[in-house]
């Protein structure tokens, strides 16, 4: 192999000029103008988090909560999934699932809604995201006060719900139960899902 050869084969790949953050960092609106920035980018904390490819459980869990969130909802409410959330300047989150309270605005071109706009955040956890799901991003949610929040984990195929609420005066999630097989909870409304129906998507 040649010098010229060995030089090449260790350049690094450059990287495209938008993974650097500007003097003032990202904040929420440049997800919109970023070129070929990759679907479904969250920006957390001023920083640009990247997504892996979904597993099965993931999606079809996903789907079970969609449909019966949408069959659930009473009038004015609306379910979205993948949709990024304007919880602050540097905090814009994508939950998997999202309810929209009857005060939303409901717009075709919307890239995203602000916080005062959800009643309810979902998320599916998945092992790269880990923290992420359980930690951080619940955090985020309770500060800008999303009155629900359930985070779905995988057992052996088969999704748990972890349903919390916010307790307004600490802006913090307090647990309100554990569902395996049966969701019933009447809040945000009620919502009767038997979870074992994954297997059926």
């Amino acid at each position: 192999m040649t010098a010229e050869a060995v030089s090449l084969t260790m350049t690094p790949p450059s990287l495209p000029d938008w993974v650097f953050p500007p003097p003032r960092g990202f904040v929420a609106e440049d997800l919109d103008h970023i070129p070929d920035l990759p679907a479904h980018t969250q920006l957390i904390d001023g920083s640009l988090v990247f997504v892996s490819p979904q597993r099965d459980f993931h999606t079809s869990a996903l789907f079970l909560l969609a449909v019966g969130l949408r069959a659930a909802a009473p009038e004015g409410h609306r379910v979205r999934r993948e949709m990024s959330v304007k919880l602050g300047p540097r905090q814009r989150p994508e939950p998997d699932l999202i309810v929209l309270g009857p005060r939303a605005v409901i717009r075709p071109d919307a890239t995203f809604y602000d916080a005062a706009d959800v009643v309810l955040a979902v998320e599916v956890v998945s092992p790269e995201s880990e923290e992420r799901d359980r930690e951080r991003k619940p955090a985020l949610y309770a500060e800008a006060g999303i009155p629900h929040f359930w985070r779905v984990e995988n057992d052996s195929g088969q999704p748990v719900v972890y349903v919390h609420e916010l307790n307004p005066p600490t802006r913090s999630y307090v647990p309100t139960g554990i569902y395996h097989d049966h969701l019933k909870v009447p809040v945000p409304f009620d919502v009767d899902l038997d979870l074992t129906e994954i297997d059926t998507f």
